[in-house]
């Protein structure tokens, strides 16, 4: 039943992916008058239910196509980083992987001063998110799985032929095979679940925000990129919109411009706002609003309200180096009814003085060459992984207006330990290959590395050349109790303003084991909680 307080409050959400659309679904739900606003547009593009088509959309209208600043650690590499620019964000854009994380990492926060993000606290929330449909591990009372949530979640679906030999090639290094490793013990090769229903790809906007949209209990705002923070006596009071062309995207006009080119933005009123742009947008709304460094503000040519250091720090993200191998004795198939183009992934300890896996390679049917390669297309890549990584960076301005690039800079390979846990990686990734169930069934051939690769003086130098983004970026928001925290984690309200808060992956502390597609989710309804007062 709708309560008539909850009617009259406006909350606007800034950020149509994971977590702001289930935090727009879920106060919908309850009543709330809810405007989300997204940067890109309508979801779309053919390309987005088929997680097969996934490549299709970088660089494409609904990507920022951001990229990093030349890794100082990595021989000048610059690291393209696809993020969403549409309405689902980047679940519409990824493989769609679900990933809990590992309990150890929530029992982290919550030791970090994160107090209510311990395992046991998150893992009822994970329950009531999904709607899973897969094989499940012996004992899973650690982690039980949710069966009627809102987000499906698949397992057990028909794998494509060489998937099942690179689960055998995983054995045959010495990798179990796990059921389920979102039961609490993620140890081990297994199928991937995928958020998938009749093999196409939903979103948390699809699962969330959509039904309430077509019931017009929610008003969405496409084409709309968020300048600034309105801000009155230490309030936020709403959000300004930048002025200007809209950007290509679907479903907008660029023809009609929210606001005349130098003219004052559009301002939407709320009663309060939810920032949900994700780990590189919400900080940069941040700071352009005055909330941030002070020093770095005014470098730029923005004018402080709240000293907050760490605001655009603690940037970390998880790795990638390909092993890629042409298939000379078989054909690789791709079944008309391919779910995707991975369907496998492990999770394995780099050394033995590891707690919990520090690393997830996971595995293409296909060959994911970057610009700077080529080779055959009958072949495959073993995506070796970095999931645990103590390389910290941060996210800058370099002006005050939404216009003015960011400058990201992850510093990958800061710390040399992410060096050694991902050649770990690599050298597990090419013993698999070279294994019989690949080099023999189907006369696997190592393209990249490639033979010449032998010291490690040569594998520091292929994995400069070759890293690249797990997609995973988190923390710039991060919360805490110290002076660095952004936001509190009782709440997540912004520290020293009141009327904002961030809910998205930015308010991680540490990143978690895995894709954070999920965890997102998770803060998302924890967020929703928090406003409702659940």
């Amino acid at each position: 039943m709708t309560n008539t307080a909850d009617s009259a409050r406006h909350t606007v959400v800034v950020g149509a992916g994971t977590a702001g659309s289930i935090v727009a679904g879920r106060l919908a739900e309850a009543g709330h008058h809810v405007t989300l606003v997204e940067a890109g547009g309508e979801d779309t593009n053919p390309a987005i239910p088929h997680l097969s088509r996934l490549g299709e959309l970088w660089h494409s209208t609904e990507d920022w196509d951001y990229f990093t600043v030349p890794q100082e650690h990595a021989s000048g590499r610059v690291i393209h980083w696809p993020r969403g620019r549409v309405l689902g964000g980047s679940h519409a854009l990824n493989a769609a992987i679900w990933v809990r994380g590992n309990p150890l990492d929530y029992d982290d926060w919550a030791a970090a001063g994160c107090e209510g993000w311990a395992w046991r606290d998150v893992a009822p929330v994970f329950e009531a998110l999904e709607a899973y449909d897969g094989p499940t591990a012996d004992d899973d009372a650690a982690a039980p799985r949710g069966t009627d949530g809102p987000v499906p979640v698949v397992g057990g679906y028909r794998l494509s032929p060489i998937f099942d030999s690179i689960i055998a090639a995983a054995e045959a290094v010495g990798v179990p095979f796990n059921a389920d490793y979102n039961s609490g013990a993620q140890e081990g090769i297994s199928q991937e679940q995928l958020t998938v229903a009749d093999g196409r790809r939903v979103t948390t906007y699809m699962a969330y925000a959509k039904p309430w949209v077509d019931r017009g209990a929610i008003e969405v705002r496409t084409g709309a990129v968020v300048e600034r923070l309105v801000l009155t006596d230490g309030r936020v009071t709403g959000v300004q919109l930048h002025a200007g062309p809209n950007a290509e995207v679907e479903g907008v006009s660029p023809e009609e411009p929210t606001a005349d080119l130098g003219s004052a933005g559009e301002v939407i009123e709320a009663d309060e706002v939810v920032l949900c742009a994700g780990a590189l947008d919400s900080p940069k709304i941040l700071m352009r609003s005055g909330i941030g460094p002070a020093e770095h503000l005014r470098e730029v040519g923005i004018e402080p309200v709240v000293d907050l250091p760490g605001v655009g720090e603690n940037l970390h993200d998880h790795l990638l180096v390909p092993v890629i191998a042409e298939a000379t004795a078989r054909t690789i198939e791709h079944p008309e009814d391919e779910i995707a183009v991975t369907q496998t992934h492990l999770f394995w300890k780099s050394s033995e003085n590891q707690d919990r896996p520090d690393t997830q390679p996971l595995h293409f049917c296909v060959p994911m060459y970057d610009d700077q390669m080529e080779g055959p297309a009958n072949a495959f890549t073993l995506h070796t992984g970095l999931v645990r990584p103590y390389s910290r960076g941060r996210i800058t301005l370099t002006g005050p207006s939404s216009t003015d690039p960011a400058n990201y800079d992850p510093n990958i390979f800061s710390d040399p330990r992410d060096r050694e846990a991902l050649r770990a990686s690599l050298r597990q990734g090419r013993a698999m290959a070279a294994s019989s169930p690949l080099a023999e069934e189907w006369g696997a051939r190592e393209i990249y590395p490639g033979p010449d690769v032998v010291t490690e003086a040569d594998e520091d130098a292929y994995m400069d050349r070759a890293v690249t983004t797990y997609h995973h970026q988190v923390g710039t928001c991060r919360m805490g109790t110290d002076q660095m925290a952004v936001v509190d984690p009782a709440t997540l309200r912004v520290r020293g303003v009141d009327g904002v808060r961030v809910v998205d992956a930015s308010v991680m502390p540490f990143i978690t084991n895995g894709n954070t597609n999920a965890p997102s989710a998770m803060i998302g309804e924890k967020g929703a909680r928090m406003l409702l007062g659940e």
